[in-house]
């Protein structure tokens, strides 16, 4: 959720984007464990932050290797859960995305065969996200050949996601630029 966060073209406030992370938990929180999780997560968002200025993946290399089980090749279930993540949090800011076209659209920039139209490169990598996050249900909405063929290509599809992964993130700060005071980072104080 975070990277999602961190990936959007206007960053949310934290009073915006943190709940979407705590609703997910089932306990009862007081201040003191609060106070902690936000920092946490604040020093998340700035650990995501700097790997997408070094151009870097914020996962360890070994959650991009497929798993080999009883129904043929398939993501990790320690990578499938960090897209599930994603996904709920880009849906989040996906309104946050569509005024960032709009203005980038009001610029009239031209997308030649070089530089593909930013929604036709969103869309590969959100189908790219959600087939990963959810072979199974992936596989239903296929039919027989389509299933056959996309079980074939798991291992290689797996090992595309870094590269859509920058992409989303280089996506975000293309149009981000459209967009006024982006790149405001959080100060952790001294």
């Amino acid at each position: 959720m975070i990277f999602a966060v961190a990936a959007a073209p206007e960053i949310p406030m934290p009073e915006q984007w943190m709940p979407w992370v705590i609703t997910n938990s089932a306990s009862h929180l007081i201040d003191k464990d609060v106070d902690k999780l936000a920092e946490t997560l604040m020093d998340g968002l700035r650990a995501h932050l700097g790997f997408m200025r070094s151009d870097a993946i914020p996962l360890p290399a070994h959650m991009f290797a497929p798993e080999q089980t009883d129904e043929g090749v398939r993501p990790t279930t320690a990578l499938a859960d960090w897209l599930n993540g994603l996904l709920q949090a880009h849906k989040q800011v996906e309104p946050v995305w569509q005024s960032a076209w709009e203005v980038h659209a009001k610029k009239n920039v031209v997308n030649t065969d070089d530089n593909e139209a930013p929604e036709v490169r969103l869309s590969r990598c959100l189908k790219l996200f959600s087939t990963l996050a959810n072979i199974d249900l992936a596989l239903q909405y296929r039919n027989e050949e389509q299933a056959q063929q996309l079980n074939n290509n798991l291992a290689l599809l797996i090992k595309q996601l870094p590269a859509l992964l920058k992409d989303y993130t280089q996506l975000a700060g293309e149009l981000a630029e459209a967009l006024p005071n982006q790149f405001e980072t959080f100060v952790k104080p001294q």
